[in-house]
């Protein structure tokens, strides 16, 4: 039997109770948190840790700017580092993003000879690809622009397949067959991830689709 892991919406939902419970704590007076405080990013370095094993290491950029940025602010919480010497660094989100992109591409012509491997990749502008006949993942990436992929013609050759996803200040759609059982594992920080779908009355257990991914000022659909 299958144990199932908590989604990384879950933890971040947690995480924002807890936060909450003891912000409460000091306003009501109960209690003085001056120390929870000065540890609050070691949290968000745990949740860009858990998002990147919870995806099976397919997603790379987003949980790494989460654990990169938390571990920033660690940091200078800690006065190991001033603000000002951690902003010289913020190009290094640049590189990481560069090698996200070629860590996707790569991914794509690796697995492009066990099947059908989509890449799909939009700045600035859009990116649309349809999948057909033999499918076994892809990887979409959004950066102030669009990326968009139709499923309704793909047949997967395994049970789940996996779709990793990046939105920053930009979205991605995903069209999959109502009838199918998705499921949407993306971190959202001020951004949004949803399953847009009707309801279909051929339901079953088994996953079909599992989208993992970061959204950032930006948004991850599942449309039929």
């Amino acid at each position: 039997m299958q144990t199932r892991r908590l989604p990384s919406q879950v933890v971040l939902g947690a995480l924002v109770v807890v936060v909450g419970i003891v912000l409460l704590t000091e306003t009501t007076g109960y209690a003085d948190v001056d120390v929870f405080w000065t540890y609050v990013p070691s949290l968000f370095i745990l949740l860009g840790v858990y998002a990147f094993v919870a995806s099976g290491f397919r997603n790379v950029i987003g949980p790494l700017i989460i654990v990169g940025v938390a571990g920033a602010w660690q940091l200078v919480a800690l006065e190991y580092l001033t603000a000002e010497e951690v902003v010289q660094f913020w190009p290094l989100l640049i590189v990481l993003l560069g090698l996200s992109i070629i860590l996707g591409q790569y991914r794509s012509r690796a697995k492009s000879v066990e099947g059908t491997y989509v890449s799909a990749l939009g700045i600035f502008g859009g990116s649309e690809k349809r999948a057909s006949g033999a499918f076994t993942g892809a990887d979409l990436t959004a950066l102030f622009g669009g990326a968009s992929l139709d499923l309704r013609d793909a047949d997967p050759e395994d049970h789940p397949v996996h779709v990793s996803t990046t939105a920053l200040f930009g979205g991605v759609e995903i069209v999959a067959p109502r009838e199918w059982n998705v499921q949407l594992d993306v971190l959202p920080i001020f951004g949004g991830a949803s399953d847009d779908r009707a309801r279909s009355e051929d339901e079953h257990e088994h996953v079909d689709l599992v989208v993992t991914g970061f959204a950032a000022f930006g948004g991850v659909a599942i449309e039929d």
